[in-house]
């Protein structure tokens, strides 16, 4: 349909430069007030057309036929008022043909050919005939070879402007095909990962428990009780079995959804500060700078996954900058921005090229560069984003946007 609407208006105004170019330079008479009574007409179907194509569904076929089909009465309408068959112009039927074939289901194309055949059989014996004027210098002959010469380039130009752009859709539509399939690979694999995470947590919690109970025994038996280092170790061997028992947990109640299924009410800043400070104890990166910049505080449903995804940042940029990371949330209009900086190698151009894709990594090790193929992944359910960039002072800097709406806390109604 918006090619259509674009095609239409240079028809407009292709043909009201004919109008007055024939009848005001050439002399030659032309009924003036139906003639342009059909531009008006053109330009208030062009009107209706965009009108619909800002409405939230899909244009039809009907509509497109429609739309076609009065493209042909008004070009038929032009043609009865300017010589009929014996106007030049008549091979503009073609494009409408063109159009058709190109645009409109097969039976639809078939009625436009009907309908245009119609059109060209009733104007070479129904049509108001051009007169020139007296000592006009041209005969009717030449004039209309030099209108053929015309209607030919016209028709040649509309048709590589629209076919070019057609293909270009095309092209667009099949890159967005890809696209799709690619994000369901995608997904595909993130479904597996889900399910062995899942598996390997369930199998993980029964020898997990198992420790947890024997280092409780050991606890209790007098030669430990006695010796306090031994003790001290037994506590710290304690804590970590427990640290593993809640990674199994968060594997096991986030497994198989983008969002996690223990969501609680808090805030912003509230919820990151408590993750940052979460990290910073369990990995002891004292050398951890954050900056909170976000502003005015706003309510957000906590959620597990994206934990998760701020650890994998934080995890990516201590591994290869143990040194020093800067920490920063930000607030961009209505977006949530986290944005974590290191001081490391920065990334490989093919890295940053395939940014979000899984495996891309420069780490040797089996199954290294799944954690920002799932960062960006969360992003991408989530409505927001993921960029990469290596900063000029050396090292990286990751950026998370996310919309505040997708995490915004809802309102329940009690009925009340």
């Amino acid at each position: 349909m918006l090619q259509l609407v674009q095609l239409r208006w240079l028809a407009v105004a292709g043909q009201l430069a004919t109008i007055l170019l024939t009848h005001f330079a050439f002399r030659i008479d032309l009924p003036l007030p139906p003639m342009l009574a059909v531009l008006l007409g053109l330009v208030a179907l062009n009107v209706a057309s965009i009108a619909l194509l800002r409405l939230p569904r899909r244009i039809t076929n009907a509509e497109l036929f429609g739309a076609l089909l009065l493209d042909v009465a008004a070009l038929s309408a032009q043609l009865y008022l300017s010589g009929g068959a014996t106007n030049p112009f008549v091979s503009l039927f073609l494009l409408q043909v063109v159009l058709g074939s190109v645009l409109l289901d097969r039976w639809s194309t078939w009625v436009i050919v009907v309908a245009t055949s119609l059109a060209f059989a009733v104007l070479t014996f129904a049509y108001r005939p051009i007169a020139l004027p007296p000592g006009f210098g041209v005969t009717l002959f030449r004039l209309h070879v030099q209108g053929m010469w015309v209607c030919f380039a016209l028709v040649a130009v509309l048709l590589v402007l629209f076919v070019t752009r057609i293909n270009g859709n095309l092209r667009a539509q099949d890159a967005r095909l890809a696209d799709i399939r690619q994000q369901a690979a995608e997904e595909e694999h993130i479904v597996r990962i889900g399910m062995l995470a899942s598996g390997a947590a369930h199998e993980l919690g029964t020898p997990l428990s198992t420790l947890s109970v024997i280092l409780g025994d050991w606890r209790r038996l007098p030669t430990i009780a006695r010796d306090a280092e031994l003790r001290q170790e037994l506590e710290e061997m304690q804590a970590e079995v427990q640290r593993c028992k809640a990674i199994v947990t968060s594997i096991l109640l986030s497994s198989g959804d983008a969002r996690g299924e223990e969501s609680a009410a808090t805030t912003v800043r509230v919820f990151l500060d408590r993750v940052v400070a979460d990290w910073r104890a369990a990995r002891g990166h004292a050398k951890a700078d954050y900056v909170d910049a976000f502003g005015p505080d706003l309510p957000i449903a906590s959620d597990i996954v994206l934990q998760q995804v701020v650890y994998n940042l934080l995890d990516n940029a201590a591994e290869v900058s143990p040194d020093w990371i800067g920490i920063r949330l930000s607030r961009d209009g209505d977006e949530l921005v986290f944005t974590v900086n290191d001081s490391g190698p920065g990334f490989a151009a093919d890295q940053l090229a395939n940014l979000g894709k899984p495996y891309n990594s420069t780490k040797p090790r089996l199954g290294a560069g799944l954690g920002l193929f799932l960062v960006g992944n969360v992003m991408r359910k989530l409505g927001g984003s993921l960029v990469a960039r290596n900063r000029a002072q050396g090292g990286a800097e990751v950026t998370l946007r996310l919309p505040l709406a997708s995490i915004a806390l809802m309102e329940q109604d009690d009925g009340r």
